[in-house]
């Protein structure tokens, strides 16, 4: 980590979380973030449900909920980006304060709510996209919707045309009654609306869908039934978490979705129990408590074929898309693989 981004995180960490998140937002749009160099090798790129990434590490969805910075984004070395969740009607998301770090857990808690301006201002900005980048969209629900399930076909057919992949969202824990949508009949129906949207665009793109970690055995082996006879093309474990296991931070008791370095376990070894239900023939994307490449590793060896990260830029900065992906090269020659796809699912069986 720079100079120059050291004191600018630690800057941010003065300021209300929320307030410094759409500073880091103004700096990326306005190139003032300080920006890593990418690092590039063919032994990274990777292939998830049809996308040729140029290395595994994507930014997972909540970062940027409407689209606004891609223009520094594609420069941040990000092999893939998703920006969201995006419902159908602008909506302002629950009353601050609704962000929380807890620095002496490298975690965040929040209940944002899905705010978002709506699919309308969203897909106008996700039609100028900059080139160069693999850009996805996190789908979700307005919470005041007569019919949630077709929320998630409506943002698709507003903004699909403009994309590479698409997640269906119905784990986020900030919504009422939204991981009902897990359930097997409410998932396949959802699942049925997505896919007819999808079909009705000029070009059709991957549909992924992301779980909570809060799942028993039972529950994962069901839901990937459902994905995989929906024709899901990748499915993204895990969303975060309402554990809060172990926490040392005062702002534990608060409400909301906790991510970051305690869910590191509970998600990797979702993870691996969904790489197991479905016999390493589903795409998987690990997120989860991510911020070393020995973590990044461990969520490929249990069955990911790439891996998202957010809250760890919180403590890291930009700069660790680099040093996981460097430290992805280190690791590789350690065990002797080739490649990534040599190391998927090679250390499923500890985390099961």
């Amino acid at each position: 980590m720079s100079l120059i981004e050291r004191t600018a995180l630690a800057m941010l960490r003065r300021l209300d979380p929320e307030t410094a998140h759409g500073l880091a937002l103004k700096a990326l749009q306005s190139g003032l973030a300080p920006m890593p160099q990418p690092v590039q090798s063919q032994r990274l790129h990777c292939r998830l449900a049809g996308l040729d990434l140029p290395n595994p590490v994507g930014l997972a969805a909540g970062f940027d909920k409407n689209a606004q910075a891609l223009s520094g984004l594609v420069r941040a070395g990000f092999g893939f980006v998703e920006v969201g969740g995006v419902t159908p009607r602008p909506q302002t998301g629950n009353p601050r304060p609704r962000l929380f770090r807890l620095a002496e857990d490298r975690a965040v808690i929040n209940r944002f709510g899905f705010n978002n301006e709506g699919a309308g201002p969203i897909a106008q900005r996700l039609a100028a996209r900059p080139k160069g980048m693999v850009l996805g969209l996190n789908l979700g629900a307005n919470k005041d919707s007569a019919d949630r399930a077709d929320d998630f076909a409506q943002v698709l057919r507003s903004c699909g045309a403009y994309l590479d992949f698409a997640t269906v969202n119905v784990s986020s824990p900030n919504t009422e009654a939204l991981r009902d949508l897990q359930g097997a009949d409410a998932l396949a129906a959802l699942l049925r609306g997505v896919m007819q949207a999808r079909a009705e665009l000029p070009k059709a793109i991957p549909i992924f869908l992301k779980i909570a970690p809060d799942l028993d055995d039972g529950e994962i082996s069901e839901i990937a039934q459902v994905a995989q006879s929906a024709g899901v093309d990748a499915i993204i474990a895990t969303n975060t978490t309402l554990a809060r296991d172990g926490l040392k931070s005062a702002h534990a008791p608060e409400k909301g979705g906790l991510s970051g370095a305690p869910l590191f376990e509970k998600s990797t070894r979702v993870l691996a129990r969904l790489s197991h239900a479905t016999q390493g023939t589903m795409p998987l994307i690990g997120v989860g408590g991510i911020g070393s490449a020995e973590q990044a590793y461990a969520k490929i060896c249990a069955g990911a074929s790439a891996v998202q990260l957010y809250s760890a830029l919180v403590y890291e900065g930009l700069s660790l898309v680099g040093r996981i992906n460097r430290g992805l090269l280190d690791l590789l020659d350690r065990d002797g693989h080739a490649t990534l796809a040599d190391a998927i699912g090679t250390d499923r069986e500890k985390w099961l």
